[in-house]
Parts: structure tokens; sequence; C-alpha cells
């Protein structure tokens, strides 16, 4: 996922979401969870407030370069306040992710609006 830094350098990081489809709308869904980290006003947080563009990439990457694919979102980041959005949001990372299921999320969930989408495959299909 990519974010941009108030400096206006871009700051890339690995992460783990789930997408949710609601009518014509697609979210990407995240949250600062409790693995080891500094705090919890990380520098994604802090990138949403100065600036709300988003990008993220998801790959696939096989030693038969015909199976190479690849998929960029783009779109605002915001923390998520309204109740039944973030309770939904936890309810898809959990179904995605058992370890999301054991343990209590009280981090901040953020929601990627997504606007546009392009992708790539080798096999062209």
């Amino acid at each position: 996922m990519a974010t941009v830094r108030p400096d206006g350098r871009p700051h890339v990081v690995p992460f783990v979401f789930a997408l949710v489809q609601d009518g014509a709308a697609v979210r990407a869904y995240w949250l600062v969870d409790d693995k080891p980290k500094r705090t919890r006003s990380i520098q994604r947080l802090r990138n949403l407030e100065a600036n709300v563009a988003v990008e993220i990439v998801v790959d696939e990457f096989d030693e038969d370069w015909g199976r190479l694919w690849w998929v960029r979102a783009s779109g605002t980041g915001r923390v998520v306040t309204e109740p039944r959005e973030r309770a939904r949001a936890i309810e898809a990372l959990g179904s995605k992710y058992p370890a999301y299921r054991r343990e209590e999320l009280d981090g901040p969930v953020v929601a990627i609006d997504i606007e546009t989408i392009a992708g790539w495959e080798a096999s062209g299909g």
C-alpha cells in the first residue's frame, strides 16, 4: 500500500486487507492491530491526515512468466468512525484472517474507498 508522506514523498508498506462491495462501491479495509509497533499512531495514519490518496497493488509472481499478473487500485483513505461500518470491516477482516477472530480489535480501522482499478496479466486474458 502506498500513501503520501506530509513532505510529498511516497510511503509504501505491505499490509493485510479485506475487500467489501457495497452496491457499486468497493472498499478495502485494514486496521492497526496489536502486532508489535512503537506506537498506534503509525506513519500511514499520519500520511492520511495530510493526504487521503492511496494506492494498493496485489500481484502474483511465478517462475513461469506466462502466469504473472497484477492489479492496482487507487482511491482515498479515511479512518472509519461509524460503528456499523467498523463492525462490518472487522467482520470482513476476521473472515479472511483467522488471527483477527482470536484477538480484541480495538485499533483504528481504515477504509480505502476505491475509485479506479487497473490490471495486467501475462496471458492477456
